[in-house]
């Protein structure tokens, strides 16, 4: 048997320790503190409505899901946001709400 020249590594584990959920991470801004997860093509099973565009989420499509780090984030505080829409959020100006 030929002789292994590299080191074996552990497979890179999700990060649980940001508010329960695998793969988040944190991210601060002018805006405040988040939790930012990213759903893949393949998870994102419903449609949501983007706070930054305004526009659909479909069914299938890459986004963001965020929400207020520390304690006083909750569920009913996610929101599901297109990734462009995410990371230009400061840079625009708010949408205006239709309900």
């Amino acid at each position: 048997m030929p002789r292994r020249n590299f080191p074996r590594r552990a497979p890179a584990e999700p990060d649980r320790s940001v508010g329960g959920a695998g793969w988040a991470h944190r991210e601060s801004g002018a805006d405040g503190e988040w939790v930012v997860r990213t759903v893949p093509g393949n998870h994102a099973l419903k449609s949501y409505r983007c706070p930054g565009c305004d526009q659909e989420i479909r069914v299938g499509t890459v986004h963001v899901v965020t929400w207020p780090a520390g304690e006083e984030g909750s569920a009913a505080d996610r929101r599901h946001w297109h990734s462009g829409c995410w990371s230009t959020r400061t840079r625009r100006a708010p949408t205006r709400k239709r309900w």
